[in-house]
């Protein structure tokens, strides 16, 4: 008998899964795609909520914890998706100089907010009042990590894509059993496709579609992710990533125009060099009506859990998240109440 069998191959699925591995447990995670949602992410990780300068709950903690974590993923598959690169913040006025200057005062956010204004010369990159710089960010290819991890799951015959029919999982007193494996629990990790598991469907889960532009701008030269009203994120060969797009009604994964005429005017607002769209991309991120993650265990079954929510963090919550659920299933060790998912009622 497995330990555990892991729904969903996105972030939240394979930081499960990785947990697992970490502390022996036996497992098998199932996923229908290559993790939709975490395929066209950004990857960015950045402490701070630069629209509000604020930090999200735990968001030092979760800093400190993630690292650590994906170093030692890399090292393990010898592949390096991580990429330490700092996060620019272009300052529209003087007034928002004061404003990042009154929030590095604060104590939560003074080891994230670098008090000197940046001034750096980047030609397609017109910025008058200089940029202020997050310190401890970067971005992971996350495109890479799934690929690669899926790789080490397939070669431990840890991995089965294909698409999970709910009808076919059998619950036993103590244990759960799907296709002929049976396992001590299960744990659905689905993002957006939360929408259709009947264990869950009661929670308030309304993804958010999320759409991005992949340019190439060979007279940028940047080598900051720069942040506007949209974001650039240098990859290769003058290839920027650019995003992201908040739409609420449309949950299809196909590319709009009206995303890209949005994304190419915030753009354009950013730099005003010449530059060439290659692609457009798409996804729906599991956003929960409070903006917190969905962590926890079934109301009436305690083989049966969720690990769901992640929104646009994932990268720096999937980690931390999986560690509760992990420590709330095996150490009976309570997931904190700002995430659990009992904070929803049936």
């Amino acid at each position: 008998m497995k330990d555990f069998i892991i729904v969903g191959g996105g972030l939240a699925g394979i930081s499960f899964a990785e947990t697992c591995f970490l502390n022996q447990k036996d497992f098998v995670l199932i996923t229908e795609t290559y993790g939709n949602a975490t395929t066209v992410a950004g990857g960015v990780y950045n402490p701070v909520i630069l629209k509000r300068l604020n930090l999200p709950m735990d968001a030092a903690a979760h800093m400190q914890f993630i690292m650590p974590f994906y170093t030692n993923i890399e090292q393990r598959l010898a592949v390096s998706f991580m990429h330490d690169i700092p996060v620019y913040r272009k300052f529209a006025s003087v007034e928002e100089q004061n404003n990042w200057f009154q929030a590095a005062d604060k104590p939560a956010l003074e080891q994230f907010l670098d008090t000197e204004i940046k001034h750096a010369s980047y030609e397609g990159l017109p910025s008058p009042h200089g940029f202020g710089r997050v310190i401890g960010t970067g971005y992971m290819d996350t495109a890479l990590f799934l690929k690669e991890y899926y790789k080490f799951l397939d070669d431990q015959s840890k991995l089965s894509v294909e698409y999970f029919d709910y009808s076919e999982l059998k619950l036993n007193p103590n244990s759960v059993s799907y296709k002929g494996i049976e396992a001590r629990h299960i744990v659905f990790a689905e993002g957006f496709g939360l929408k259709n598991n009947p264990f869950f469907v009661y929670l308030p889960l309304n993804g958010t579609k999320g759409e991005l532009l992949l340019i190439k701008a060979p007279g940028l030269k940047l080598d900051v992710i720069a942040k506007g009203n949209v974001f650039m994120i240098p990859l290769v060969n003058d290839i920027y990533k650019v995003g992201a797009t908040y739409e609420w009604e449309d949950k299809t994964t196909l590319p709009t125009e009206k995303a890209r005429a949005e994304l190419i005017e915030k753009l354009e607002e950013l730099i005003n060099c010449p530059y060439e769209i290659i692609e457009q991309t798409a996804g729906i991120r599991p956003t929960v009506t409070d903006r917190k993650p969905l962590v926890g265990t079934h109301h009436t079954n305690n083989t049966i859990h969720l690990l769901n929510g992640l929104g646009t963090r994932g990268v720096m919550l999937g980690p931390p998240m999986a560690k509760h659920l992990f420590d709330s299933i095996e150490n009976a060790v309570p997931v904190p109440k700002e995430v659990n998912l009992n904070r929803f009622k049936v």
